[in-house]
């Protein structure tokens, strides 16, 4: 079978390459793969980023996706062949203090499909069955496949942040996150607001304004002005930065109101900033990474309710056999979501 590796490190790099089907241990469960996404980490893996450095290559990549079961080891018993299923692709070690005490998100050992082992731009991947998540029927498989990237919005929304109804948010960036991260903030009862930059102006702010968002680009607009004139001049209750740029965290801090919380998802590497107005303003900065059972099981409701558009979300012009195109596209901001169909490497 064929799959999408990454090669060599250094930028692009990504080369079709033959690998053996997959035999699963008795543990395990062999997944046809249906549809896979491609997502910041994904296009940080092709710019090859110092975050991936620990990659053996060549790394069949991709961690986002919705398959069918082909195949069970003799010990799995929760699922059986025909099952639709997503991973939940942060496997914790489960013997560290973390997963003892049930946050294995934040493992100390935890391996990443993808990267850390052949992930899911190929056609079949081998996967231990405490890491699958059932699929329910009325759950189009495409739309399965953005699972993944919505139960960390979840994470951040649900579990990490104290968005309630009423409450007015700002979600800065409008990429897969941001914007998964504002339908699911938006379905909690806020009044949500998404800021982007100059190359988010193409794609990512009109399909933000599509999905029903108000919209802001700093490049253009006095963000300053409009936070006045969508808080009353008080601020956001909370502010989500979920741009992976140093200065998404500044900018919360003049974007939220005094005694109101920015959680921090993108993961920015550095930046600098005067820390006492946080404290003078009673600031809560809270973290969100990645994401649990729990977050899974939620993102698959609110996908199945519509309260998180597929529909609209979903960018299906990109091809795995012609997958530069779609990598340089998302780097430039010129698309948001693609989902691969992973069925055009069969051949």
């Amino acid at each position: 079978m064929r799959g999408l590796a990454k090669v060599r490190r250094s930028h692009g790099a990504m080369e079709l390459v033959d690998r053996d089907r997959p035999e699963p241990a008795p543990d395990e469960a062999l997944v046809e793969v249906d549809y896979a996404g491609l997502c910041g980490s994904d296009a940080g893996i092709y710019e090859f980023e110092s975050a991936f450095e620990r990659m053996d290559l060549p790394t069949v990549i991709g961690h986002e996706y919705a398959g069918r079961i082909v195949e069970t080891g003799d010990a799995v018993s929760k699922f059986a062949v025909g099952d639709r299923v997503v991973e939940r692709p942060i496997r914790g070690c489960g013997d560290c203090y973390q997963c003892e005490i049930g946050e294995s998100n934040v493992c100390q050992d935890a391996v990443i499909t993808g990267v850390d082992h052949d992930g899911a731009y190929e056609q079949f991947v081998a996967v231990p069955e405490r890491a699958l998540h059932p699929v329910p029927e009325s759950v189009p498989q495409q739309h399965a496949a953005v699972v993944e990237p919505t139960s960390i919005g979840a994470r951040a929304v649900i579990e990490n942040s104290r968005v309630t109804a009423g409450d007015r948010v700002l979600v800065e960036g409008p990429g897969p996150i941001g914007l998964l991260t504002a339908q699911i903030a938006r379905a909690q009862g806020g009044t949500v607001v998404v800021s982007g930059v100059g190359q988010d102006a193409e794609y990512r702010l009109p399909l933000a304004r599509e999905l029903g968002f108000e919209t802001i680009n700093i490049a253009e607009e006095d963000a300053a002005a409009r936070r006045t004139e969508l808080t009353d001049g008080v601020g956001y209750d909370v502010v989500f930065d979920t741009t992976g740029h140093p200065s998404g965290l500044p900018s919360a801090v003049e974007e939220v109101r005094k005694g109101g919380q920015i959680v921090l998802v993108g993961q920015t590497g550095e930046t600098t900033m005067e820390y006492s107005p946080l404290v003078r303003s009673e600031i809560d900065l809270q973290c969100s990474y990645a994401s649990m059972y729990d977050d899974f099981e939620r993102s698959l409701r609110l996908i199945d309710s519509g309260a998180v558009d597929c529909e609209t979300f979903v960018d299906d012009r990109f091809s795995l056999t012609a997958a530069d195109e779609a990598f340089e596209a998302f780097l430039a901001g010129e698309t948001c979501k693609p989902v691969f169909d992973v069925s055009e490497l069969h051949g």
